[in-house]
């Protein structure tokens, strides 16, 4: 059975149970919910935000204006992603920002602690929040090729 036919299947079993939307709603939620805090994060924090965004490799005076396209995009399309307005095209975007964050800013491979086994190690924290990032960049395919229901 190919992906398509076992997808359309789950979907099938999902409705039987009457959480015919139920299920891909929360599903779509669970998925987007930490961009909203993400955002307001950034707003609260502004200086660590902008220098976080300054060790990019564009050019530190982009930064504010990164910034504020980064809470835009945190705070507008996961509401079109729950509310099915979009949808699929806001999911590509976030993925796409996804990763794009995690290439740009946990770049684990470039920390000599990486491999360190004694304490803790920046490059670790980055290698989690990089994978963390595809992972939800992976999700968010789902929905943006209609298999995320």
């Amino acid at each position: 059975m190919n992906f398509a036919a076992e997808a359309h299947q789950a979907a099938a079993a999902l409705a039987s149970t009457g959480a015919g939307w139920q299920v891909p709603l929360l599903a779509r939620i669970l998925l987007v919910w930490l961009f909203p805090f993400s955002a307001i994060d950034k707003m609260l924090y502004w200086k660590g935000a902008l220098g976080q965004a300054r060790s990019s490799v564009f050019p530190a005076s982009w930064a504010p204006a990164m910034l504020v396209c980064a809470m835009a995009a945190e705070l507008v399309l996961p509401v079109c992603i729950v509310a099915g307005w979009l949808a699929p095209e806001s999911a590509l975007l976030l993925a796409a920002y996804c990763m794009a964050t995690a290439l740009l800013f946990h770049r684990f491979w470039t920390y000599g602690d990486f491999w360190n086994k004694e304490g803790s190690s920046k490059g670790r924290s980055h290698f989690w929040d990089f994978l963390k990032n595809f992972g939800i960049a992976g999700g968010l395919l789902l929905i943006a090729i209609g298999r995320g229901f």
